[in-house]
């Protein structure tokens, strides 16, 4: 394929925190692969403090990867970080937890970028959206792509009211300034917590399109990744799939982008959660 995509790991931990401090995880950027790491706490609660909801191993509290308290701005996001921890066996698999890494990117901010520059960053993407991007041959994949993402465009173009299109030429569709404007002013309503999870679903699958729509609650969590794997889910049913890789990728993408779809969700939910899943 003249378009081909990659999937790249996008988690990360800072550098080895004091001792005693646990060590957290980051987003894509700022932050190197950590290690995996025997589980050294028997029991994990939240409590509410000064700055919002925080996470307690034992009797010690979590920090970020820059040695902050880990504090998180409602308690249906605190469970949802605890229930993580709680999950962990024997080993701590600092990889599978999403939502720890996106609290210590929203708390650490790694890369220091205000809220505009994310705004822009996000709405960047509209540059090379995955569903802009169109084939003329095999005549198969361009009629596929036709039927599988002209709704999703025409569901975007509606429910924000302007121009997106798509393009057969490899610099893309021609995005006037005011759905650029547009998608500023959209995103502008969210906290920077929600667009950390926003940009995070947006690098998962290559779409802001695609990520507005699985925000908005118009696609579910494995349509939109389907949408966003369409050439390599034509590829493996042209050419069968590579054992076990495939079926990883796919289950690791929706594992990504369900996890960011409910930090945006979760980062901004003020109600109190009278019955603590934790207490089992």
């Amino acid at each position: 394929m003249w378009r081909g995509r990659c999937r790249r790991l996008l988690l990360g931990c800072a550098p080895r925190p004091a001792p005693g401090v646990p060590k957290g995880t980051g987003g894509g950027r700022g932050y190197a692969p950590p290690a995996e790491r025997k589980r050294f706490y028997q029991n994990v609660s939240i409590s509410q403090g000064e700055g919002g909801f925080e996470i307690n191993l034992d009797h010690r509290k979590l920090k970020t990867p820059q040695a902050k308290l880990f504090t998180v701005p409602s308690e249906a996001l605190a469970i949802a970080v605890a229930t993580e921890w709680d999950s962990q066996k024997d080993t701590i698999k600092f990889y599978t937890m999403h939502l720890t890494t996106l609290c210590n990117t929203a708390l650490d901010n790694p890369t220091q970028r205000s809220k505009g520059q994310l705004i822009r960053a996000a709405v960047k993407f509209l540059e090379t959206d995955t569903v802009c991007y169109r084939v003329e041959e095999p005549a198969a994949l361009a009629e596929l792509q036709k039927n599988e993402w002209d709704p999703i465009v025409a569901w975007a173009e509606k429910r924000y009211n302007v121009a997106i299109g798509s393009s057969t030429s490899i610099m893309g569709p021609n995005i006037p300034a005011s759905t650029r404007d547009t998608f500023s002013s959209h995103l502008a309503s969210y906290n920077m917590w929600a667009l950390q999870g926003i940009e995070y679903v947006i690098t998962q699958l290559k779409s802001l399109i695609l990520s507005m729509g699985l925000i908005d609650r118009h696609i579910t969590v494995e349509k939109a990744v389907l949408l966003s794997r369409l050439e390599e889910e034509y590829q493996i049913q042209r050419w069968g799939k590579v054992e076990w890789a495939h079926d990883y990728d796919l289950c690791e993408l929706c594992a990504r982008a369900a996890a960011g779809t409910l930090f945006v969700h979760l980062c901004s939910e003020s109600s109190t959660v009278k019955h603590k899943l934790l207490q089992d």
